[in-house]
């Protein structure tokens, strides 16, 4: 997860830094800071101060015949297309990395900066209106602007850390011919991020305030005044840790009926195997790869906190070397003959 999903809270550099984390609350715009490929084409979707943008990146030339294409989600927080936050130890440019293996394999991908991030700024400028669904239908929205693309014969989506479960939720909503759920939280959104915010050093106040904050939250009530724990639950992103926590991830995984690739770093500090495992034991069938030297960015990194989260700020650094071929392998044999239904 980590990441919570899109929006995630800017005011965690209030607690020790966590990259990434999967809370999706995050307001912060920032472009970019990868440089564009050659083959990389602008595209954008709706209109006006709705208008969300994208980049679709195509080989050159075209292979031929009709292949899968691949929808990159990103996790929470200020997370803009390629991977990359406005948190300046946060440049992992993970999501672009797979986008140019995905070209140099053959393969045609398209990953967007989330609604009210980098360039799709305006279009979410008002937190207090967004819902976890608001980037679930966007997802949607962009899985089939991707299916008219010429030559793609079927949309694979595959999401990063929060992007996992808004992949899932919408793959339930539009026919994918697979789900590749990467460095997904597999248990309550609430429990991964207390775990996370123990992780950081919070005393026991704050955790019982946390804990507090939740009972309210899941009742169906917000909290006017946030002592210690803002601004991770300020007034106006609490009704998106609403619209979260009526999404168990397990659940979610459970009703996408298309193939499933659960791919876990077993060096990730954000979330777990346990979280994987998980995933996988709700959605029978699904393909379980377990990366030993990744972490939640997909980057080889030792187990070491500070080794770890240094490999968060090298846009340079190659994705661990397990990563592309278990995704190639999975959409090897990606069929539109099969796509996913809602059940």
């Amino acid at each position: 997860m980590t990441d919570k999903g899109s929006r995630t809270c800017r005011g965690w550099a209030s607690l020790p830094p966590l990259p990434a984390l999967l809370s999706g609350l995050a307001l912060l715009s920032a472009v970019a800071t990868v440089p564009a490929a050659a083959a990389d084409h602008p595209v954008t979707l709706g209109s006006g101060p709705d208008t969300l943008f994208a980049t679709l990146a195509r080989p050159e030339p075209a292979p031929p015949g009709a292949r899968p294409a691949v929808l990159l989600i990103a996790g929470s927080g200020p997370t803009d297309r390629d991977g990359n936050s406005t948190i300046p130890a946060v440049q992992p440019a993970t999501l672009k990395l797979i986008a140019q293996a995905l070209e140099s394999a053959g393969y045609v991908s398209l990953r967007f900066d989330k609604r009210g991030i980098a360039a799709s700024r305006a279009a979410g400028a008002d937190e207090s209106k967004l819902r976890l669904d608001t980037y679930v239908d966007d997802a949607v929205a962009w899985t089939k602007r991707l299916g008219s693309e010429p030559g793609v014969s079927c949309v694979v989506i595959l999401g990063h850390s929060e992007g996992a479960l808004i992949g899932a939720l919408a793959s339930a909503k539009t026919p994918v011919c697979g789900l590749v759920s990467v460095s997904g939280a597999g248990r309550p959104f609430d429990v991964v991020v207390d775990a996370q915010i123990r992780a950081q050093g919070a005393s026991a106040e704050v955790l019982k305030q946390v804990d507090a904050v939740w009972s309210e939250l899941k009742a169906g009530r917000t909290v006017p005044q946030i002592p210690a724990t803002h601004p991770l639950f300020r007034p106006s992103v609490q009704p998106y840790l609403t619209s979260v926590l009526a999404h168990p991830p397990t659940e979610a995984i459970a009703a996408v009926s298309a193939p499933v690739l659960i791919l876990q770093g077993q060096t990730d500090l954000q979330v777990t195997e346990e979280d994987a495992r998980n995933l996988a034991a709700a959605r029978p069938g699904a393909r379980l790869v377990l990366l030993p030297g990744a972490n939640h960015v997909l980057k080889t990194a030792p187990a070491d906190r500070a080794g770890n989260l240094a490999t968060y700020a090298d846009p340079t650094r190659p994705l661990d070397p397990a990563v592309m071929p278990a995704i190639l392998a999975f959409l090897n044999q990606a069929s539109p003959s099969k796509p996913m239904t809602s059940k």
